[in-house]
């Protein structure tokens, strides 16, 4: 099915990768405040391929709304494209206020910047009607298995048999996000890993000119709350045989997890000493075939792996707007004599009802 035209395209041109991109403006106009997260945290990472996916992009920031709940992941739209709109929306609530927005304003790109349990856990509900619904925006779940900001329970993400240092061993099965978007008809489905800057940009790349709802599920790990309870590094040990002078607390900086270029799969050690692994998406995966993309997935889950990819793409189905049928014009545009019905139609329609008592 064609395209119907809706709003502008996002982005303009080619990538460029001079000193200015096509509106003539530097990096550094796409770049927001000084992080305040742990040194070494993944997300960190992330926001700076947004930067340089949206700079390349020609992303005219204006037009950008940037989303998000409550969380670690939901700080870091503060640390890139400062010229942007954005919203720090309820714990779970981003989905609902980014279809307001997108419906209020078609003409906007809207970056959502979720996390595990902001997404899977009491978000879980609005974030599957959002992809049901194909809502044109990129949902971005910055995913580390854990309730960061509230010292480090598990989230629905979290492997069972996961061990944490102030909350024992997880004994739930996890959510994949990747199978729980496919499950809702989402439009696009990836997967990548915040060390791996090359296959995020080009996800985003792609994103960036998806027509629905693109769900970005990148693994992001915590530095501060893979430590194991057993460790005599870890906070747990350090509280339970130290005699206590006074009130203090330290996040330990670390070394920002990177990985380099791979054939097929690796296996990456944690900061805990755990294993991870990704397998990348097969050459002869057919990121169109829903079937196979769901198959893949659940191999992938048997064997305890993470596939990361193009994981499945639809560019047949109608977004939000089309479906509604919005005008051109965004609502949020048109005067009111365009939004209320004129004094003359509401009194005929109210004139068809008789008066109560009249009857």
């Amino acid at each position: 099915m064609a395209r119907k035209p809706t709003r502008p395209a996002r982005g303009s041109g080619k990538p460029r990768r001079s000193a200015l991109n096509g509106l003539g403006l530097p990096k550094t106009e796409y770049r927001g405040r000084p992080s305040t997260l742990c040194k070494g945290c993944g997300h960190d990472s992330i926001s700076q391929r947004i930067i340089n996916v949206a700079w390349e992009h020609n992303l005219e920031q204006h037009n950008v709304v940037k989303m998000s709940g409550i969380g670690c992941s939901s700080k870091t739209p503060a640390y890139f494209l400062q010229g942007s709109h954005g919203f720090n929306s309820l714990h779970g609530r981003m989905p609902s206020v980014s279809t307001g927005a997108i419906v209020a304003n078609r003409q906007l790109e809207i970056i959502g910047i979720s996390g595990d349990g902001d997404t899977a856990s009491i978000g879980i509900g609005q974030f599957k009607h959002a992809v049901r619904r194909n809502v044109p925006m990129i949902y971005i779940v910055e995913n580390n298995g854990v309730y960061g900001l509230t010292k480090g329970q598990f989230s629905a993400t979290a492997d069972a048999g996961q061990s944490m240092k102030y909350h024992g061993v997880n004994e739930l099965p996890p959510l994949d996000i990747c199978i729980e978007s496919l499950a809702a008809n989402a439009t696009l489905v990836a997967r990548s890993f915040a060390g791996d800057p090359k296959q995020i940009e080009s996800l985003l790349s792609i994103a960036f000119k998806h027509r629905g709802i693109s769900v970005l599920d990148i693994i992001s790990p915590c530095v501060t709350f893979n430590n194991h309870d057993q460790s005599t590094k870890s906070y747990a040990w350090g509280r339970e045989n130290d005699l206590v002078l006074n009130i203090v607390d330290l996040v330990p900086p670390a070394e920002e997890i990177q990985i380099e270029d791979y054939e097929s799969e690796i296996g990456i050690e944690m900061h805990d000493g755990s294993y991870i692994v990704l397998k990348k998406v097969g050459e002869n995966h057919d990121p169109t075939d829903k079937r196979a993309a769901e198959d893949l997935l659940e191999s992938a889950r048997e064997e305890q792996k993470f596939i990361t990819g193009l994981i499945y793409v639809n560019e047949d189905q109608e977004d939000l707007i089309e479906m509604l049928d919005l005008t051109e014009t965004p609502l949020s545009h048109l005067p009111d004599r365009k939004l209320r019905p004129p004094e003359a139609v509401l009194d005929a329609i109210n004139g068809r009802y008789a008066p109560l008592g009249t009857a």
